[in-house]
């Protein structure tokens, strides 16, 4: 199975913006972004111009590298979202946001959605009471998620619900960290994801 294996700050840097791939890292002054601010490599500190072409190919490897998907799993969503009568570059971003992994990241479970990944896939999470090891399965509203029984003692579990205070939880999650669930409330909307995507960018680039 293809995937990235390198370091993942120098996404950061190459982007030139947080990805929040390192969990707390990404929070502290160890961050790669604070420490050197410009692309990695020798050439790294040379300020250069993007084309048109260059600036859309940017911001669609920004939301790749964001949620950890591969080029043809990307544009597999692109190509649901096209299909939708929304708004394409919303619909896609909304159809990211909807992934188990996101899911479970962004109600304070993981550190990142890297380990939320790892997590589904050894299989410690249940969807509606169902074992669910796909990263990849998109939420509904009223789904509720929560561990396995035997899970719940995992130490990454438990020291995520310790720092839940510390987390920024949106609006169409809930989370019930003494009994260590999750509720689906709502779908999420454009206006719920806070990073800053330009996506008709990638609608301007993948309509070519």
């Amino acid at each position: 199975m293809a995937r990235y294996t390198d370091a993942v700050c120098r996404l950061c840097r190459r982007e030139n913006m947080k990805l929040y791939l390192k969990g707390d890292r990404c929070l502290s002054d160890k961050c790669a972004i604070n420490r050197r601010n410009y692309v990695p490599g020798q050439h790294g500190q040379r300020r250069t111009k993007l084309s048109e072409y260059g600036l859309q190919l940017r911001e669609k490897q920004k939301v790749k590298r964001t949620y950890g998907v591969l080029e043809s799993q990307f544009r597999r969503y692109f190509a649901r979202a096209s299909r939708s009568k929304e708004v394409t570059g919303s619909e896609l971003l909304i159809l990211l946001e909807r992934r188990l992994d996101n899911v479970l990241y962004v109600m304070g479970f993981a550190d990142s959605r890297a380990q939320a990944r790892q997590l589904v896939r050894h299989g410690h999470f249940r969807v509606n009471g169902r074992k669910t090891n796909i990263p990849s399965f998109l939420v509904k509203q009223g789904d509720i998620v929560e561990p396995r029984e035997k899970s719940r003692e995992l130490d990454v579990l438990r020291s995520g619900m310790q720092r839940h205070d510390q987390r920024q939880i949106p609006e169409w999650v809930h989370v019930d960290v003494e009994n260590m669930r999750g509720v689906v409330q709502a779908l999420p909307k454009r206006d719920d994801i806070t990073l800053s995507f330009q996506e008709q960018l990638i609608v301007e680039l993948y309509s070519k």
